[in-house]
């Protein structure tokens, strides 16, 4: 019996059937288009898609244990609660589940009340899981890395409240630690929810002030203006997701995102290491530029 990974050919998912193959484990990628990326010597592919039932019906045929990340689409609902209710017909009792930090706070934001109604499914069913809520991923800034680099703004209206952004990294070795765990207990583990946070809270001011000591050139925060900030995302996206973004950042501009206290350090012991840093994401960032 395997582990299978949905949304194995992204950012989070190819980390993680990297970690869990390093780890022994017998692992399944669930992919669109086989041969898309490279996977470990001995990871197997299955073609199919959340929104195809058959596909899916076949790939939990052999599945002990499942990560479930559903990625920002008009339909994301639809294929999560899809997915969760084919896995418990396959009998699989052993699910980790990528949420979203304040999923139940940021209650106007299409994602994130999404992900809040898939973690309500998942309690309501009694359905055995870990619930990972990850913050603000620091790799979100390769989109707006140039944009720093040729014109010296960091464009992403953050505000100042506070965001304890998370290196992907770090989700991916936590989620690793979660599936393993889960896969190798005798019986399925009680349900756990953990908000996943850096070690830092961090504000537009202090995201340029980094940016500013890794290029040894002045960063300014570009301000607080999400209108204009929807508007630069409708110009290389669809509009709806350029207006869910738009929400999110009034979202984090109102309550921030930070976890409550005596996380990190729970984090850290799951880890066995230290959170990543910010400036140490933005070094590496700029050296590899």
């Amino acid at each position: 019996m395997s582990i299978l990974v949905t949304g194995a050919t992204g950012t989070i998912g190819s980390l993680i059937t990297h970690g869990l193959a390093s780890a022994g484990a017998d692992v399944t990628a669930f992919v669109r288009t086989r041969g898309k990326v490279s996977f470990p010597d001995g990871v197997t592919e299955v073609v199919g898609d959340l929104t195809d039932v058959p596909s899916m019906r076949a790939a939990f045929s052999s599945v002990r244990t499942l990560f479930l990340l559903n990625a920002v689409t008009p339909d994301e609902v639809t294929q999560a609660l899809i997915a969760l209710n084919l896995a418990r017909e396959a009998g699989i009792e052993r699910i980790v589940y990528l949420s979203v930090i304040h999923a139940d706070k940021f209650t106007n934001v299409p994602h994130f009340t999404g992900k809040y109604t898939v973690e309500r499914m998942i309690e309501s069913l009694g359905i055995p899981a870990t619930i990972l809520r990850p913050a603000y991923f620091m790799q979100n800034e390769f989109m707006v890395q140039k944009a720093i680099e040729d014109y010296g703004v960091y464009p992403m209206p953050i505000g100042g409240a506070g965001v304890s952004m998370i290196d992907a990294r770090d989700i991916a070795e936590i989620a690793v630690a979660e599936l393993l765990r889960r896969d190798r207990a005798p019986s399925a583990l009680a349900t756990v929810t953990l908000d996943l946070v850096g070690p830092q809270t961090l504000t537009g001011t202090s995201v340029a002030q980094a940016w500013s000591a890794a290029l040894g050139r002045d960063v300014v925060y570009a301000g607080d203006d999400v209108a204009a900030f929807e508007g630069q995302m409708a110009a290389f996206g669809p509009s709806w997701l350029a207006y869910d973004m738009r929400l999110m950042m009034a979202g984090i501009q109102t309550f921030g995102m930070q976890a409550a206290e005596g996380a990190i350090a729970r984090l850290e012991s799951i880890l066995g290491h230290p959170l990543r840093t910010y400036e140490n994401f933005v070094r590496e960032a700029t050296t590899k530029a």
